[in-house]
């Protein structure tokens, strides 16, 4: 669906994860162990993952100005079960977070969300405003108000529609 490049740093981990659901067709990549790999996942992971995933669709929706798609756990509450610790390069004294216990997904999420409010970039990993999308995307445009995934699709079929609605 989407033709914008990857997230950058650890958001594209975040953005894979929302991208596992189609919302058009319902077809959900965490349901086969070839989805499921990239995470890193197994089938006893599954039930968390779908609900971290909705979470962080609620909090990229908000980013694009938008309601959350339905009643969703607080993101915070499931990143709070996911303490960082500071790590520090020894080659170059580089510091990062990365997680205390465990390379669990929520941990492995929790730096990442760490990682792009350190760079500012957090907000601009939004959620396309198509209803039937919410497809995550990362928004390189220059006033950060980008509203589709995809000009070319979501965006085209939203002036398609409001085009028609005038009666045209």
């Amino acid at each position: 669906m989407n033709e914008r490049s990857a997230a950058p740093g650890g958001l594209g981990l975040v953005e894979k994860l929302v991208n596992t659901l189609d919302l058009e067709t319902g077809a959900d990549a965490l349901d086969t162990p070839q989805g499921r790999a990239p995470l890193g996942l197994t089938e006893d992971d599954v039930s968390g993952a779908r609900e971290l995933r909705e979470s962080l669709r609620a909090v990229l929706l908000a980013h694009a100005g938008h309601p959350p798609h339905r009643t969703v756990t607080p993101l915070g509450d499931l990143l709070a079960a996911a303490p960082l610790v500071v790590t520090v390069d020894p080659a170059d004294g580089a510091a990062g977070l990365a997680p205390a216990r465990d390379g669990s997904l929520a941990a492995r999420v929790a730096a990442a969300v760490a990682e792009a409010l350190v760079a500012g970039t957090w907000t601009r990993l939004k959620a396309c405003e198509a209803a039937d999308c919410h497809w995550a995307y990362y928004d390189r445009s220059p006033a950060g108000r980008g509203r589709w995934c995809s000009m070319q699709v979501c965006g085209a079929r939203a002036k398609m529609r409001r085009y028609r609605a005038k009666g045209a």
